[in-house]
C-alpha cells in the first residue's frame, strides 16, 4: 500500500492527502458496479477521503458513495456539500438528512457550502453549527470562496469554525497560489483541490510528459505530486476505473525534485497577481 501523507484540520481530525472524488458518478445504472468497485479499491489503498454533493448526478453520487462504505462506515472521512439554495438555517438541517438518507449513514465528517448564493453567511453557518451540536457533521467548511469571501466569512458569528475551502487547483489553474492558499495555510484552513488533473485536459503537455517518463511515472502522478509538495492540502481525484485509482494512489510515493518543479513552474506558469477564482 502508498504511503499516503496526511493533512491535519484544525480541530486536530487527520486525513489523507490522497482522497476520492465523486463527480460525474452516479448518473448511469450501467456503471454504478465499477463505480462503486472503484470507490472500495481506493479505500482498500488508504484513499480513505470521499468528497461527494448532493448536486452529483442529483444525489446519485451519494448513493454510489453509500454503497462503497457500506460496513466499512468508520474507515471513511465523508464530505458531502449542500447546494446553495439549501443553504439557509433550516434548509441545510434539512439538505443534510437527505444526504445522510442518501448515504446510508448518520454523520458526515465534513459538510461543505459548494458555493455562495443567496442565503446570508450567518444564516448557512447557523445551520452548520446547530448541525455538529445534533452530532450530524463533524465539522464544517465551504467551496469555491475566493479570499474576500473568506475574509468575510470570518466576520460572521461561529465563521471561524470553518476548517476547509475546496477550490478548483491544478498544474493549469494555479491563481490561489497568489493570495488564496497562503491565507488558508496561515488561517489553519485545509484546501482541497478538486479537478487536480484538469478532468485530463493537461496530460497532454509535452513537459509533464518528460517529467513523467524520467520517474517511471504518468502524466497523471506528477501532476498530483505536484499538489502533494503543498503544505496543508487535500487533491481529489475522481475515477470510475479501478487501475487508475491505483495509479492515482502510487503518485504520493513521488518525490519531484527542486529541478523538475521548476520546470513545471515553466511549463505551467505560476501566478504574478491576483486572479479571480476560477471554477468548473
Amino acid at each position: 500500500m502508498p504511503d499516503i501523507p496526511n493533512v491535519s484540520f484544525a480541530d486536530g481530525v487527520e486525513v489523507p492527502s490522497l482522497g476520492l472524488g465523486t463527480w460525474n458518478m452516479g448518473e448511469h445504472a450501467s456503471q454504478a458496479m465499477i463505480e462503486v468497485e472503484s470507490l472500495k479499491r481506493g479505500l482498500d489503498l488508504g484513499m480513505t477521503l470521499i468528497d461527494t454533493a448532493e448536486m452529483y448526478a442529483e444525489g446519485g453520487a451519494e448513493k454510489i458513495t453509500g454503497q462503497a462504505i457500506a460496513g466499512r462506515r468508520d474507515q471513511v472521512f465523508l464530505v458531502s456539500k449542500v447546494y446553495p439554495w439549501n443553504a439557509s438555517r433550516q434548509g441545510v438541517i434539512e439538505a443534510c438528512d437527505r444526504s445522510l438518507e442518501r448515504l446510508k449513514t448518520d454523520r458526515l465528517d465534513l459538510y461543505l457550502l459548494h458555493w455562495r448564493g443567496e442565503h446570508p453567511l450567518e444564516e448557512t453557518v447557523a445551520g452548520f453549527e446547530d448541525l455538529r451540536r445534533a452530532g450530524k457533521i463533524g465539522a464544517w467548511g465551504v467551496s469555491n470562496f475566493d479570499l474576500d469571501d473568506m475574509q468575510e466569512l470570518m466576520t460572521v458569528p461561529d465563521g471561524d469554525k470553518c476548517v476547509a475551502n475546496q477550490v478548483l487547483y491544478n498544474l493549469s489553474r494555479r491563481g490561489i497560489e497568489y493570495d488564496l492558499l497562503p491565507w488558508c495555510q496561515e488561517s489553519g484552513i485545509v484546501v482541497m483541490a478538486y479537478s487536480p488533473i484538469e478532468q485530463g485536459r493537461i496530460l497532454r503537455n509535452p513537459e509533464l510528459i518528460r517529467i513523467a517518463k524520467a520517474y517511471q511515472a504518468t502524466p497523471a502522478q506528477v501532476a498530483l505530486a505536484f499538489l502533494l509538495e503543498r503544505d496543508s492540502l487535500i487533491a481529489i481525484p475522481k475515477s470510475a476505473n479501478p487501475q487508475r485509482v491505483e495509479e492515482n494512489a502510487q503518485a504520493a510515493e513521488l518525490d519531484l525534485s527542486e529541478e523538475d518543479l521548476a520546470a513545471l513552474d515553466g511549463a505551467f506558469p505560476p501566478p504574478g497577481r491576483k486572479t479571480p477564482l476560477e471554477m468548473l
